[in-house]
């Protein structure tokens, strides 16, 4: 089979497209061809070897991917050969809260990913898919949708009539918009490109902030919303916090999801949590409860992820490359297997 590997060490360089042997399943294992990945930021952090976890090489890269049960093990009870199915990021993380032996187990590392045509996994890893999404839109699924979906919905209690602020326009910002508006909530999001806001408004976007023009964009938030927002979905990290929590409202929740600004700590006064009573919490994506959770109200709502580009597997590098630039995409960036 093919598939990408890290050689010898981290970097883009260091992408090769090898031929390894089909792997066979075990005792509750699923073997899986693979039809498509989709790409995260923390799979470019962990190509750049900067994400402080351990990787032995040569190691097969993402985290994010979908495919078909194509053998199944002894005592497999979840699925059978032919079912439609996308992988967990935490392989044991299946309901409750996260745990830190359980958040060792995750695709793409320090375990080997999902850019390979053929993988094998644990049963209790993986889940079934909605019958109306391409494999493509189903590949978006693990992190993005889930980091969004948790964060509002499950910990969040996202009402009808709340209303959520959304840092760019990427995959999960993009998905807390359709989640959003899916509830019933008003979204606001930020975007340095009057493009992409216009894209964001065309998917339900209540109101939307151009932060070139407004570097401010805090305040503005407070100008429209009298009162501040009930949800942030903070995808920058430290250079976003202080202006996050601003945002909020007395009782908001800011939720932190991403740290495109780098792993930074961030410098601010922290009295703006205890004025504003707000509750932090950081995300590690979500369990399979909640994944499972998210698929029916997706089937229900048949709701289409928004996806940019799509790479063929040999073409993995002008996708990360993509993903770096970090300006040039509107939702999410897939590999076809």
């Amino acid at each position: 089979m093919k598939a990408i590997q890290l050689i010898n060490g981290f970097g883009f360089e260091e992408l090769t497209l090898a031929e390894l042997d089909i792997p066979k399943p075990g005792p509750q294992e699923v073997l899986i061809r693979m039809k498509a990945a989709s790409l995260n930021y923390r799979d470019l952090v962990i190509l750049n070897g900067l994400m402080p976890i351990e990787i032995k090489f040569p190691f097969i890269p993402l985290s994010d991917g979908a495919g078909e049960v194509v053998a199944v093990g002894q005592g497999v009870t979840r699925f059978q050969v032919g079912n439609r199915v996308a992988c967990n990021l935490q392989q044991k993380f299946i309901a409750g809260s996260p745990k830190a032996e359980v958040l060792r187990d995750s695709l793409g590392g320090p375990l080997n990913g999902v850019a390979a045509e053929y993988v094998v996994l644990h049963e209790d890893g993986v889940v079934s898919i909605p019958d109306h999404l391409t494999w493509e839109e189903a590949s978006t699924l693990p992190i993005a949708a889930l980091t969004a979906w948790s964060m509002l919905m499950e910990y969040g209690s996202l009402q009808a009539g709340d209303t959520v602020l959304l840092q760019g326009t990427g995959g999960v910002s993009i998905f807390g918009l359709q989640f959003s508006v899916m509830a019933g909530a008003r979204a606001i999001i930020t975007s340095s490109s009057n493009a992409k806001l216009e894209r964001a408004k065309a998917l339900g976007a209540w109101q939307t902030i151009n932060y070139s023009e407004v570097p401010d964009w805090d305040k503005a938030v407070l100008e429209l919303t009298g009162s501040g927002v009930d949800h942030v979905l903070d995808v920058g990290g430290a250079a976003t916090m202080g202006k996050s929590i601003n945002a909020l409202r007395v009782g908001g929740t800011l939720s932190m999801v991403g740290f495109l600004s780098g792993l930074t700590i961030p410098e601010y006064d922290v009295t703006g949590i205890l004025q504003k009573a707000a509750t932090v919490r950081g995300s590690q994506v979500g369990n399979r409860d909640h994944f499972e959770k998210m698929n029916r109200a997706i089937a229900h709502h048949r709701l289409h992820p928004v996806i940019d580009h799509v790479f063929p597997l040999n073409r993995i590098g002008e996708a990360f490359a993509l993903l770096a630039e970090g300006k040039h995409y509107f939702g999410k960036i897939v590999v076809q297997i």
